[in-house]
């Protein structure tokens, strides 16, 4: 038992070295880059660039509802912008299908126009209307 619990201890030490390590390489790694470009542009701001139709809808709902897990998707889509490895432009239904790949069920308002008259008016209006006729 005790060879199990030095086990731990040692994959326990390694583990926190590797963090260590990794926290001290991404540090080399940022001041860098900052001292060569402008300050560091808002990952928001690199995906809002990108969205297309409704897009920019789809995120300000992602945000209000989640706003922590959509912070951590769009810094890392912002990533792949910047590496280039995502180059479309993004539309609010492949944004929205994104975040519910993850697991985020966005709510989105909906709203349902028919023609009545030539004009097009809410669903809502139109039962309204028929049920004060009847």
């Amino acid at each position: 038992m005790s060879d199990d619990s030095e086990l731990e201890r040692l994959k326990a030490k390694r583990l926190a070295e590797m963090q260590k390590n990794l926290i001290s390489r991404q540090d080399t790694e940022k001041t860098p880059e900052q001292t060569q470009e402008k300050p560091a542009e808002n990952p928001r701001d690199i995906l809002v660039k990108v969205l297309g139709f409704r897009g920019l809808e789809v995120l300000e709902n992602a945000e209000s509802q989640f706003p922590n897990e959509t912070q951590m998707i769009v810094q890392k889509l912002s990533e792949l912008i910047k590496s280039g490895e995502l180059n479309e432009t993004i539309d609010g239904g492949q944004l929205l299908t994104l975040f519910r790949t993850v697991g985020l069920n966005i709510r989105m308002e909906t709203k349902i126009n028919v023609e009545q008259d030539g004009k097009f008016v809410s669903l809502t209006d139109k039962l309204s209307k028929e049920s004060k006729d009847e």
